[in-house]
């Protein structure tokens, strides 16, 4: 089962995903093997469109194939010719038309590329519930091909964050784990942040900078401008031990994302116990869940709105109460949430169904 991902090496939810079940599946007794195909996705140059074809080319007919969307969406010139030969499955993290940033004509064009892509191929996984959902009303999937397997979670020490008099201080530790991009935004928390500068607190930024420069030097600009310089931190991409260490001095996860199928940095804090400040928007509210007793381990706003961004801020920092509260309903949320065996068994489920199925015409 050939299955073509992004970088490997790039510290992203998608990628962690993608190298779990390429490491998970063969448990479940399935023969992996896998192809990076190296380009700038989802707008590759010749030499990657050439790699791709030749990879799906030289695939014997029948063969099972899994493609990260990320890499097959935009090329349906590519993918949809080989859709009757192979048994191809897509696996979409984010619709490519919702990337925030991206002119009009151009998310219309990859929106539109999208959909011929998805529709040719026999089988496609979303990572959530609601992000299954959406594929099948935005691009008229029918729904029996289309499957949810939401990203797991490690259960991972409890966060001590700034109780224990670490280097924080003790004032609270807010955290965002994102790639520095409009899509997820910062600034939107920058602005919201600069509504509570008469609370303690300290925020650090963890997530790549590469992705869009001009965006992150509008960022630096604009905490500088708010006077927020020593409180706000970019503290660039960090993964293994020091992402471990991020967490661990956590007292609040915020996540302002405007677009989002899932989010797992929520569920790798709850994974420690930290709660969570996140928009209601996406996969979001699927992924922050409830406790077993139904509590919410933390507080939902709406997306691009900072004053409710501020005002829930002001509330979990001025209310200890509060505080207690998400922190008790983080740590109950913790014992339930699902692992990354249930991930793949749900992906296996689909993949089973795809290889059993006769080859679709197209």
């Amino acid at each position: 089962m050939p299955g073509g991902v992004d970088d490997p090496a790039a510290p992203s939810g998608g990628n962690t995903y993608d190298r779990r079940i390429c490491r998970d599946l063969p448990r479940l007794g399935w023969e992996v093997h896998e192809h990076a195909v190296a380009g700038d996705w989802p707008q590759p140059r010749a030499a990657a469109r050439a790699e791709l074809a030749r990879i799906l080319r030289e695939s014997a007919d029948g063969t099972l194939v899994l493609l990260d969307g990320l890499v097959a969406c935009a090329v349906p010139d590519i993918i949809v010719p080989e859709a009757e030969r192979l048994r191809l499955a897509v696996l979409v993290h984010l619709p490519l038309g919702d990337e925030s940033g991206l002119a009009p004509d151009a998310a219309a064009a990859l929106d539109a590329e999208e959909r011929r892509t998805l529709r040719a191929v026999a089988a496609v996984v979303a990572t959530s519930d609601w992000a299954a959902d959406r594929l099948v009303d935005h691009h008229g999937l029918e729904p029996g091909r289309v499957h949810a397997a939401a990203p797991g979670a490690d259960i991972a020490p409890l966060a001590t964050g700034t109780v224990t008099g670490t280097a924080t201080g003790s004032a609270p530790h807010l955290l965002c784990v994102a790639a520095v991009t409009p899509r997820k935004g910062q600034h939107d928390l920058v602005k919201a942040l600069a509504g509570v500068a008469d609370l303690p607190w300290n925020c650090s930024l963890v997530g790549g900078l590469g992705q869009d420069p001009a965006y992150v030097t509008r960022l630096r600009e604009l905490i500088g401008e708010l006077g927020l310089g020593d409180r706000v931190h970019l503290a660039g991409p960090r993964t293994g031990p020091g992402l471990n260490a991020s967490y661990a001095a956590a007292d609040l996860l915020v996540l302002t994302s405007h677009a989002e199928t899932y989010g797992m940095a929520v569920t790798e804090a709850l994974a420690r116990g930290v709660p969570v400040l996140a928009t209601a928007v996406g996969g979001l509210p699927e992924a922050v869940g409830h406790a077993p007793d139904g509590s919410v381990p933390g507080v939902l706003v709406p997306p691009k709105d900072p004053a409710a961004l501020t005002a829930a801020l002001r509330q979990w920092l001025r209310d200890p109460g509060e505080r207690h509260r998400a922190k008790a309903a983080a740590r109950r949320r913790r014992t339930a949430l699902a692992g990354w065996e249930t991930t793949s068994r749900s992906l296996a489920k689909a993949l089973e169904q795809l290889r059993q199925e006769p080859r679709r015409t197209i």
